[in-house]
């Protein structure tokens, strides 16, 4: 097959923050099945000076390579829903990998899952929900590791690090490796905002390995402490992958996945996170077993050549292929029309962002101004927010 990748070369389009894991990781597992692999950046907003352009190019790039499936990981509305219309009038199955469903469902998956061949959720709790909304186009997949850099587990004795941490500084997270270096526990802490900073994906590897304890923190990117909302994300299986021993909060359906103990630890809270580090660091015996139960679990069922296999067999067999036809240059140019940015629009996001300066000053307005504009549109607006007639769009491209 031939397919098109649209996503973020670097996470949330920011280059300080390293590779994005689905670029790093998505793209060599579908190359490893024979599939002809291309690539266009969505996120980053530096290429283009509006939706409207990212929307045209990757219509043009689409139109270039002709591909079978494109495969999406959409963050918000930088692509259209009239986009993806289009591209799959043109004869492509569309797919998009959906993040987040815990806390993003309400303003994201629920209002513009239907306009998917294939909407992939990686929350097995969420697909009954997904049902009572009428979007049958839901399937159920889960992150896996990079086969290309599994590495098997070094012993306790040989590792670098007593414990450490690879992921933002968000939430509760600071507090909680404050309670364990407040234990006289040597944590190394790497990712946006701690003062290591963000490291590679190879550099990350290398970390999980030479780590006696990999810690993971399941909430989500506001840093949610419903455990409700709580995420299975890819570390959970990287870590492993990487040959690491996973400590990690709980988390919904985690158990589907690993058996809890021998594979894989859990705890809740700061006191059992505690608990669990001195124990595991007292036992390394006990530390290498687990690594080496985890590490052989990920090698033979958790890994994206797995997943991919599965999704696309699943695609195949839920959706006839279609004619294919040219692209439909008329539709989207009737759709970019409603994308312009007037003198009232102009002056709305000029008030919304003197207003959020005000409150959050002046380097967070801009962002925070977008953000109000958006929670006001998805709830008023529903999926209209999605398309290119959506305000938040259309005034706050650079913020978005």
């Amino acid at each position: 097959m031939k397919i098109l990748c649209v996503l973020g070369e670097h996470a949330y389009g920011d280059p300080v923050r390293g590779e994005g894991p689905e670029y790093a990781n998505f793209l060599p597992a579908l190359r490893r099945f024979g599939h002809q692999v291309h690539f266009f950046e969505s996120l980053s907003r530096k290429p283009y000076d509006d939706f409207s352009r990212l929307n045209h190019a990757l219509l043009k790039r689409v139109e270039e390579t002709s591909p079978d499936v494109v495969f999406c990981v959409l963050m918000q509305y930088e692509v259209w829903i009239e986009t993806v219309r289009i591209i799959r009038n043109s004869g492509a199955w569309v797919i998009n990998w959906s993040t987040d469903d815990s806390w993003k469902y309400p303003m994201f998956s629920k209002l513009i899952g239907s306009e998917f061949d294939l909407f992939v959720t990686t929350y097995p709790q969420m697909v009954e929900r997904y049902h009572q909304d009428g979007i049958n186009s839901v399937c159920l997949s889960q992150w896996a590791a990079n086969a290309d850099t599994l590495m098997s587990p070094l012993p306790a004795s040989a590792c670098r690090y007593p414990v450490s941490f690879v992921g933002a500084a968000y939430g509760n997270r600071r507090a909680m490796i404050t309670r364990l270096r407040h234990e006289g526990i040597a944590v190394a802490c790497f990712g946006y905002g701690w003062p290591e900073g963000p490291v590679e994906t190879k550099r990350m590897g290398e970390i999980f390995r030479e780590s006696q304890i990999s810690l993971n923190f399941s909430d989500g990117a506001h840093g949610r402490s419903d455990p409700a909302s709580r995420q299975i994300k890819a570390r959970i299986f990287e870590v492993p992958g990487y040959g690491g021993c996973l400590l990690t909060e709980k988390a919904p359906n985690l158990d589907r996945y690993f058996h809890i103990g021998e594979e894989v630890l859990t705890f809740e809270g700061t006191d059992e996170m505690v608990e669990q580090v001195k124990s595991l660091l007292s036992r390394p015996e006990r530390r290498d077993e687990i690594s080496r139960r985890a590490f052989d679990r990920v090698r033979r069922d958790h890994t994206y050549e797995r997943r991919f296999e599965e999704l696309l067999r699943e695609l195949t067999q839920r959706i006839p292929r279609r004619s294919r036809t040219s692209i439909n240059w008329g539709a989207f140019e009737v759709a970019a029309q409603s994308h312009h940015t007037g003198p009232a629009l102009r002056m709305i996001r000029s008030l919304l962002v003197f207003v959020a300066s005000l409150v959050w000053g002046k380097s967070r307005g801009p962002r925070a101004a977008r953000r109000l504009a958006f929670e006001l549109s998805w709830r008023l607006r529903g999926a209209w927010t999605y398309t290119a007639a959506g305000w938040p769009g259309r005034i706050f491209y650079r913020e978005s």
